[in-house]
């Protein structure tokens, strides 16, 4: 049953890798192309620049879910760090459930947010709903949430090999 957890979340992780790596490569081409158009072709678009924050927002907490289930989160340990074993492990229990009760705040908070501005729709992109564009809170903080319980009940599993890519690429330096 573990293993088949730790598979699902793996696949969970490599998929927001991925959404959050082909949002920052969409801002990287929209904004150009924005720039390109307004200056160049003298016809500014209304669209690159919310699409740009749009796509931001998806790398933002979708890539934050990756980063915590990475250990590549911003923490800081100088208290942490002096404290004895058992205390530690206190900590980082407690440090998890309240990491857990921000991740439900966002999965219902973001939740209600989406609902409530469904039926408004952008002005820049009229055929884009605004519940749409808060989307991402809602999904980020969910998905933190998976790995935030996976790290309470599995345990640390940023050494896995799916989340350390240097040692992907040691192994097939090897080869």
């Amino acid at each position: 049953m573990k293993n088949l957890l730790l598979r699902i979340n793996d696949r969970i992780y490599m998929t927001c890798i991925w959404v959050a790596g082909l949002s920052v490569l969409g801002v990287a081409l929209i904004i150009p192309w924005g720039i390109f158009a307004r200056y160049i072709l003298g016809t500014g678009s209304s669209w690159p620049e919310p699409t740009a924050i749009l796509l931001m927002l998806v790398f933002t907490f979708i890539g934050a879910a990756a980063s915590y289930r990475a250990g590549a989160h911003m923490s800081v340990a100088m208290i942490t760090d002096r404290l004895a074993p058992q205390q530690r492990r206190i900590v980082g229990i407690v440090s998890q459930l309240l990491m857990a009760t921000i991740c439900l705040f966002m999965t219902i908070w973001g939740s209600k947010l989406c609902l409530s501005t469904w039926n408004q729709f952008m002005s820049a992109i009229p055929t884009l709903r605004v519940g749409i564009t808060y989307m991402p809170i809602p999904i980020g903080g969910l998905l933190t949430l998976v790995f935030v319980l996976e790290k309470l009940l599995l345990g640390d599993q940023s050494q896995r090999r799916v989340v350390r890519f240097d040692l992907v690429e040691e192994s097939e330096g090897a080869a």
